[in-house]
């Protein structure tokens, strides 16, 4: 008999006893029965999970003393170790197992073979179905697979008749149920509050038992079609090029789409009497287990990849086809995901997204980069969400110290929404600052400029009262788009930018790609073959020579900003032949321009990045070339310290506040002196207040920081006076003695300066 007439054998008559009127008890009496006849099992026993403790509900073989008086905890015993590990046990002598534990009420003493499978609700263990023989023997797969199928559809009865605790039904043992703290990494500072939203919503299997095998198999086959579609459809569109680790996936993921082997597995299990969701589930289940087997990571990486696809299949079978994007979000969400692309996130209503939480992601990511410009907050690496989080908990998160709190205690919620309102009462006083111009106490006027990279950011310019834009990201576009952006479209953003900024500057920083940023559609591949992308092959360098690249962008630029000022920063210079590579390119379009008596930009003033420590040793060289100067941060600070800010290990370790940091940059600013030329920082650390009261220390008085930002250095800026606060800079980075950071804040809290 092969293991799908074994189960067909046993859901037949179980389809009866579940559909009768009986007593939850009383079916399970007869479950129990039925499958030790099918299975000529001289025992079968079924336990469930109830008040955290894993309780015999119903035998065939044992004492029925002991039904409702064996008790065992999660991990004990063999039944214990199979809802521990939801993976199944078959072994030919129980004693010899090293989890074995003799239970004298049960009456089991005799019998030696034993095998169990995890009855699973929501990928989670909620009780074990087990058969035991007296004669010493392993039992065969057709049995196994069996009971495997028969534990599926146990899982609903034992769900809809609420045999287990409301909590553990839907996936949760009584500890899980309460308050759970998570951790990972801070990707985006802030604070949050909603209600968890998976961005792939978890299909609900609502019918196990099919009624129609033949109607079953066709809504299988449809699905498989059309999965196959997308996936050669995703190989072969312009976004994914040729060569690197994004076709290595999509291959793995064709070489799953058609094999046999998995589309038979699931055949089998439609042939046993399961539903196309049920079959297709049954076979994940499956998999699962294996993946806990799996030490090599490579291979636990595939058979991700084949739950990934597993996913979608049955997304489209169940037709639930998109992300809950799509569905619309009907309350203030936290948004659960494994990862996000920019696009993506950019999908969601920024009026009832609150905060991510992703499994993976990195400093780096993409989606980083966006959710920052949207001032959403974001954490990564963070382990145990899918196994702590449900649909529809309630989350507080509080990215800046790199926890979620998931189902809140009362108490916790009630500090967590005072200190919410405290925030909220500081956006309100940093609000009021709007129209103020930022001067400080020795009346110098400081330029407090923002950062931006989509259209909808510069709303924020005139909410915050920000001198201008100091950073426009325009490889924001680029990166959310499937495509290379035509010359129009570029054109159309950056006209509606200027429009929007008015009569305040806007630094449009030359696309700044490749790397750690890829766009397969601009040859990426190359990229992807460096060992550390943040040095290799991208920005400038990519762009000059992808000359089309840039030629079209600085068309865009020159016809945007007709009868106005433009302001063009190229980044990651670290020669001056680069500069004036990049600038001929310009000139060329502006004589070209010219020539077509087009209407020409009134004044073109061209800067630079300093992002790379070797253009601070050719400085003298360039400057006469500059209009101004920005100091990159973020990528100066990785390169100095030669730490990848992506490696979670090295994110944190390396200070902004480190007299080497600070010395490099005073450096720069002394060397610009006389100049004439306007040298600024742009990049996360000016929006820190003890990093801005360090750069304005050492002489910086332009800062381009996030919205958000804005305010609070603002109102920083008007309590400092800055020859005392120079004075102070000069002192600690000439004889640098235990903590900077420390030296700063205590200073800041002397004359009530907020630092936190």
């Amino acid at each position: 008999m092969t293991a799908a007439a074994a189960a067909r054998q046993i859901l037949l008559r179980l389809t009866e006893v579940m559909a009768s009127r009986l007593h939850a008890q009383t079916k399970l009496d007869q479950v129990v029965e039925i499958i030790g006849e099918c299975l000529s099992s001289e025992v079968c026993s079924i336990y469930l999970l109830r008040e955290g403790m894993l309780e015999l509900f119903a035998t065939r073989g044992l004492n029925q003393s002991a039904v409702h008086v064996t008790r065992m905890a999660i991990g004990e015993g063999l039944t214990g170790a199979i809802a521990q590990k939801v993976e199944t046990l078959n072994l030919a002598e129980a004693k010899a197992h090293p989890d074995f534990q003799y239970r004298p009420e049960t009456g089991e003493d005799k019998f030696h073979s034993f095998a169990g499978v995890p009855i699973v609700y929501r990928e989670r263990a909620v009780g074990v179905l087990c058969v035991q023989h007296v004669e010493p023997r392993r039992y065969e797969e057709v049995e196994i697979e069996a009971l495997q199928t028969t534990a599926m559809v146990l899982s609903e009865l034992i769900a809809n008749a609420e045999l287990v605790d409301e909590e553990e039904a839907r996936g949760l043992t009584a500890e899980q149920s309460g308050p759970q703290t998570l951790t990972g990494l801070t990707l985006v500072k802030g604070l949050g509050a909603g209600v968890a939203v998976y961005h792939q919503p978890r299909v609900e299997i609502t019918q196990v038992m099919a009624e129609d095998i033949e109607a079953e198999r066709q809504r299988v086959y449809r699905a498989f079609d059309r999965m196959r579609e997308q996936i050669d459809s995703l190989a072969s569109q312009a976004e994914f090029g040729v060569g690197g680790e994004h076709e290595e996936v999509l291959e793995t993921y064709k070489m799953f789409a058609y094999d046999e082997g998995w589309s038979r597995r699931i055949n089998e299990a439609i042939d046993s009497g399961l539903t196309a969701e049920a079959a297709i589930e049954r076979v994940q289940q499956h998999t699962r287990m294996r993946m806990r087997e799996i030490d090599d990571p490579l291979l636990a990486d595939r058979m991700h990849d084949l739950e990934d696809l597993a996913n979608r299949l049955l997304r489209i079978v169940a037709g639930q086809v998109g992300t809950a994007a799509s569905q619309g979000l009907r309350k203030d969400a936290i948004l659960i995901a494994r990862n996000l692309g920019p696009a993506e996130l950019l999908e969601y209503d920024k009026r009832r997204l609150k905060g991510v939480i992703l499994e993976e992601g990195s400093l780096t990511a993409h989606v980083v980069i966006v959710a920052r410009a949207m001032n959403v907050p974001v954490i990564g690496r963070t382990k145990g969400v899918r196994t702590t989080i449900r649909e529809g908990d309630e989350i507080l998160l509080d990215a800046s110290a790199g926890n979620a709190i998931v189902r809140p205690l009362p108490q916790v919620a009630d500090a967590f929404q005072a200190r919410f309102a405290k925030s909220r009462e500081k956006q309100a006083a940093y609000a009021s600052l709007r129209d103020v111009e930022p001067f400080t106490r020795c009346g110098t006027r400081i330029q407090v400029m923002m950062n931006a990279g989509l259209r909808d950011d510069m709303s924020a310019l005139g909410l915050t009262g920000a001198d201008g834009v100091g950073l426009f990201r325009t490889e924001f576009q680029f990166l959310v788009s499937a495509t290379l952006p035509q010359r129009e479209r570029q054109t159309r953003l950056y006209r509606d930018v200027l429009d929007a900024a008015g009569d305040k500057p806007v630094i449009f920083r030359t696309v700044d790609i490749g790397g750690d940023k890829s766009v397969p559609y601009l040859a990426s591949e190359i990229a992807a073959q460096d060992e550390n992308p943040a040095m290799g092959w991208r920005a400038l360098r990519l762009a000059l020579e992808r000359e089309g690249l840039m030629k079209i962008q600085a068309r865009a630029l020159l016809e945007a900003a007709a009868g106005r000022s433009l302001y063009v920063m190229f980044p990651m210079v670290s020669e001056p032949w680069e500069f004036d590579a990049a600038k001929q390119v310009f000139d060329e379009q502006l004589a070209f321009l010219r020539a077509q008596k087009k209407l020409l930009p009134e004044k073109i003033n061209f800067g630079a990045m300093l992002e790379v420590p070797a253009l601070a040793e050719v400085l003298d060289m360039l400057l006469p070339r500059l209009s101004f100067l920005s100091i990159g941060t973020n990528d100066l600070t990785q390169f100095l310290f030669a730490a990848d800010r992506a490696n979670p290990k090295l994110a944190e370790r390396y200070d902004w506040l480190s007299p080497s940091i600070l010395r490099f940059l005073r450096r720069v600013m002394r060397s610009s002196v006389g100049s004439g030329v306007d040298i600024g920082v742009c990049g996360e650390m000016g929006g820190r207040r003890l990093e801005a009261l360090a750069l304005l220390g050492i002489g910086y008085r332009r800062l381009s920081i996030t919205p958000a930002a804005v305010g609070p250095i603002k109102e920083l800026v008007r309590k400092v006076d800055l020859a005392e606060l120079t004075a102070a800079m000069n002192g600690w980075l000439l004889s640098p003695a235990g903590s900077l950071r420390d030296e700063l804040a205590a200073w800041a809290a002397a004359r009530d300066i907020e630092h936190d």
